[in-house]
């Protein structure tokens, strides 16, 4: 008989709980930063853009990594499917908390005032694609195409524990293919809408490319630190082994690497180009402050990780391969802050007291969501073809 997979009753109160806590501190969290809107809207507008940035990269990056599961295959990703689909289900609610920053594009981004586009020569070239009017409407697309993917492969995948690995596992490998695809374009535009367009003056085309190995491992770490977590309980207690973890900290690790290589890349590009239009947006990170926040990426960003996951042996240790994915989920978080604000505090470190607010607002929200959406399937995919395989590689040491 195929065991449920349902999540225990004891652990089913204490996401409830968790559930609870997290949507009261979040409210909590964006009615203290929407009063702190009335009397500076600009900097309301600032906080919450870098933590919805932070925010939707998780699920996103989810979303990636699920399609990439469909197309290669592998034990790592069956016993993390459903933990991905569950943060994939977030995405409508992503897409109502893009309302407040479609209200706040003139406080944003100075190419949606009048006033600064009649004067600037450069930005009235830019004005077929940079205008409110435009930059909405790709909005509009973007979430279309999330929310259109995740929709088809949870319900596929759903469907395959009623009717059988096929045709379901076949029709969500044809949908991932196209699905990356449509991913990596949708998310370039979209970072460099929402992140890039700060400064309309600067340009980078690795910049799509930083930000998906950046959601990719948010993804994964926020995932790796989930399972620890529900692996103390029934029904993952019986299913996960140092096997599993040790596959999730190599792809952990490859992610690290990966975001290491895109940065250093545009830096290495933009940098030895030494051009007037390119330089200024590293030197305002790299001056006032901003470059020991630059210094803590290099430092504690890639090379704490990568040692540590270097280690067969912590990648096994539940406690500390989760400790160490905790770090990478905080690190996540400066390095789009560091990605974000200087373009709004110019040459000189600034850090308000509604940016942990926002983070907490909207994060909060966010996993209260989450926690909801996880307890309403069962923890595996109860008919895939290869679940059987992917327990056994568990218990195979």
């Amino acid at each position: 008989m195929t065991p449920s997979f349902a999540i225990s009753a004891e652990t089913a109160r204490d996401l409830d709980r968790y559930r609870k806590m997290a949507g009261m501190v979040g409210a909590a969290a964006l009615l203290l930063c929407a009063i702190g809107g009335l009397f500076s809207p600009e900097q309301f507008f600032r906080s919450y853009l870098t933590a919805y940035v932070f925010v939707i990269g998780i699920a996103l990056g989810s979303l990636a990594i699920i399609m990439l599961h469909h197309l290669t295959g592998g034990a790592w990703g069956l016993v993390i499917r459903r933990l991905l689909e569950s943060v994939t289900r977030t995405l409508p609610l992503m897409a109502v908390l893009f309302l407040p920053l479609a209200f706040g594009v003139r406080y944003l981004y100075i190419w949606a005032r009048p006033e600064v586009m009649a004067r600037d020569a450069i930005l009235q070239h830019k004005e077929a694609y940079l205008n409110v009017p435009f930059f909405l409407a790709r909005a509009v697309l973007y979430f279309a195409v999330w929310l259109a993917v995740a929709y088809f492969l949870n319900r596929w995948s759903l469907e395959q524990d009623q009717r059988g690995p096929e045709p379901m596992a076949r029709k969500m490998q044809l949908l991932s293919g196209p699905g990356l695809l449509l991913y990596g374009a949708t998310v370039t535009f979209a970072s460099v809408d929402w992140v890039m367009s700060l400064d309309p003056h600067w340009f980078s085309t690795i910049y799509g490319v930083l930000f998906m190995g950046g959601q990719a491992l948010s993804a994964m770490a926020f995932v790796i630190a989930a399972t620890v977590l529900l692996a103390r309980t029934s029904p993952l207690a019986e299913v996960i082994r140092p096997d599993h973890l040790q596959d999730l900290g190599k792809l952990m690790l490859t992610f690290v690497m990966l975001w290491a290589y895109f940065a250093f890349s545009q830096l290495l590009i933009i940098w030895s180009g030494n051009l007037p239009e390119e330089i200024p947006w590293y030197i305002r990170r790299l001056t006032g402050g901003w470059e020991y926040v630059g210094l803590a990426l290099i430092l504690f960003h890639f090379f704490l990780p990568f040692a540590l996951l270097l280690s067969r042996k912590a990648k096994r240790n539940y406690s500390f391969i989760a400790s160490i994915a905790g770090w990478v989920i905080f690190m996540r978080f400066v390095d789009v802050f560091w990605m974000v604000v200087p373009e709004f505090a110019g040459h000189r470190f600034l850090v308000s007291w509604m940016d942990p607010l926002a983070l907490a607002g909207i994060g909060g929200v966010w996993l209260a969501f989450f926690l909801w959406q996880l307890d309403r399937r069962p923890l595996l995919p109860l008919r895939d073809a290869h679940l059987t395989e992917a327990l056994e590689h568990g218990r195979a040491h």
